[in-house]
């Protein structure tokens, strides 16, 4: 199956470098290039991309605002900075992960394999440096607890926090003496019960709610 990949960049030349490296590869495919968010969200409702590489600073609507609207694709940020808290946001809209803009060509084909495929871009140890480093600055950080945080568990609370902590899957099976199996349903529940597209918008609520603390556990 092709994957249907949108580019929205408002440098031309970045976005050309971008097709040519996701034409070239069998399984991608380009099937447009924004040059704002506003552009980004008309191509993508015309075009139906399953993943968008959307550049964070953009004239008109910049990535974090497209992110919001944007309901059907993936979503990876892209970044000439790699912390900084307009990813913070972007991640909190929706986004599935981040890529600096000069990531080899090999790891952004990879990146948009993963995300495609459903999976977060970040491992959540990168996660919780990213969020350590700039969620205290962060003007919406520590909002209430939504209400689905209630209808978990005391073990998904637990497998939360871990989660935020950086732990793989296979390290909070150990963690918590239960199956790797396990804990992936656990983490499934989550996600569902949350109404969260993946393990690192978990990560961002776990921080937003206080469950983990920047820089503690």
């Amino acid at each position: 199956m092709t994957i249907r990949v949108l580019i929205a960049d408002d440098q031309a030349l970045v976005r050309t470098g971008f097709r040519m490296i996701v034409d070239a590869e069998d399984d991608l495919q380009v099937v447009g290039e924004a040059a704002d968010g506003a552009e980004a969200l008309d191509l993508a409702a015309r075009t139906d991309p399953d993943v968008v590489l959307m550049d964070i600073r953009m004239p008109r609507m910049d990535g974090v605002a497209a992110t919001k609207q944007l309901s059907g694709p993936k979503v990876i940020i892209l970044t000439t900075f790699n912390l900084d808290e307009y990813v913070i946001e972007a991640l909190r809209a929706g986004a599935s992960g981040f890529l600096l803009k000069d990531t080899p060509p090999e790891d952004l084909v990879d990146a948009i394999r993963v995300v495609a495929a459903g999976d977060a871009l970040l491992a959540p140890s990168v996660t919780r440096q990213l969020l350590d480093r700039v969620a205290g600055s962060l003007p919406q950080a520590y909002l209430a607890p939504p209400a689905g945080l209630g209808q978990l568990t005391d073990r998904e609370l637990e497998v939360l926090r871990l989660m935020a902590r950086g732990l793989s899957n296979a390290e909070i099976a150990t963690e918590l003496y239960v199956s790797e199996t396990t804990v992936k349903t656990h983490v499934g529940r989550v996600l569902m019960k949350l109404d969260l597209r993946d393990r690192v918008q978990a990560v961002v609520l776990a921080y937003e709610s206080g469950l983990v603390q920047p820089g503690g556990q």
